[in-house]
């Protein structure tokens, strides 16, 4: 009878798994890259297998010998294959990635839902109507489910295109990456109605740009094209607000209050910052960890971009100096009138 020992089987198994473990990180790196494993992580791993290594050595341990001598070996080539492709990828750049919201900023969603408002009952409201708000929160309680539900398959068919937008995004799409990115799961039956609306009128955004989600945090892009503040909550990039009535007194954001400022906005980015858009291939990890000494690195093209992120808020800020100067203005001329007006006599 065989005396086996249990002991040695047990142990050689046991550094085998161990050994093999790393293989499938291997194949990993081989089809995917090797750009999100930590450098510190595989010294690490190879010096702890490079000392159990000379350990079987000194105490003649034939099994954490061979199992480390795996490891060292599996170890190394993921250590070599993440250097080849990083050195592939310094040519590499993506462009800047913009994420548009479809109602209200690319489509005029209100204008079409004013319509059929006004049309069920009768009435004159006007987007002016609505400052701070939106329709549904506007009209009588009583009118409130009939007006939600006028958001139907057919609302999404026929929009009207928001002004200069198809012209803007297609120069955007010329040097960035853009998807559009829609909160589709506030209204399920509008799915099909939107992707056919946008096919129809932006053709050149290919369907793999098409979002149709619910929480716009899942969107991996550098800029937020929104007129919703509460999907800036959780996104992880740069947020832009688009005007609308009912976001008029947000002023937590950046805001465009056209298609041309939009425009306006990203040419200054190409032009001013040319760094943003010529970026890594290893994506916005590698960029994120340079960003706390980004200032010292590299201060004129940081005070550029704080400058041209703080353009859309000065713009506000300076109609609605404006308009308060205006409204000065009028109050001053009635107050002027008014004593004349008191000395007439029939």
């Amino acid at each position: 009878m065989v005396d086996v020992n249990w002991s040695a089987v047990m142990g050689t198994a046991g550094a085998a798994c161990s050994a093999l473990s790393f293989l499938p990180q291997v194949l990993k790196v081989r089809r995917q890259g090797g750009h999100d494993l930590s450098v510190a992580m595989l010294a690490l791993l190879l010096a702890g297998a490079v000392l159990w290594f000379a350990y079987g050595v000194l105490n003649h341990a034939t099994a954490v010998i061979a199992a480390n001598t795996a490891v060292i070996l599996l170890v190394s080539t993921v250590a070599v294959m993440k250097a080849v492709q990083a050195r592939r990828n310094v040519g590499r750049t993506r462009r800047i990635r913009i994420a548009i919201d479809m109602d209200e900023v690319l489509a005029d969603a209100l204008g079409e839902h004013l319509r059929r408002y006004n049309a069920a009952y009768g009435v004159n409201f006007s987007a002016a109507d609505l400052r701070g708000r939106h329709l549904e929160d506007s009209v009588p309680p009583a009118h409130r489910a009939a007006t939600e539900a006028m958001l139907d398959a057919s609302f999404f068919e026929d929009l009207a295109p928001m002004p200069d937008c198809q012209d803007v995004v297609r120069e955007l799409a010329e040097h960035h990456e853009v998807f559009i990115a829609s909160a589709a799961m506030d209204v399920p039956c509008s799915f099909d109605a939107k992707y056919r609306w946008l096919r129809r009128h932006f053709p050149f955004i290919p369907p793999s740009h098409i979002v149709f989600c619910g929480d716009k945090a899942v969107v991996d892009a550098d800029y937020l094209i929104d007129d919703r503040p509460r999907h800036f909550a959780r996104f992880k990039g740069k947020p832009l607000l688009f005007s609308a009535p009912h976001n008029l007194d947000e002023t937590r954001y950046p805001r465009v209050a056209s298609w041309r400022e939009v425009r306006e906005f990203y040419h200054a980015v190409r032009t001013l910052c040319p760094h943003l858009r010529d970026r890594s291939h290893q994506g916005r990890a590698d960029e994120d960890r340079e960003t706390a000494g980004d200032v010292e690195r590299r201060p004129e093209p940081a005070l550029r971009l704080h400058a041209l992120e703080s353009l859309p808020r000065q713009r506000q800020q300076r109609r609605d100096r404006e308009q308060s100067n205006r409204s000065r203005h009028l109050d001053g001329e009635v107050q002027q009138v008014q004593p004349s007006v008191g000395h007439q006599r029939p």
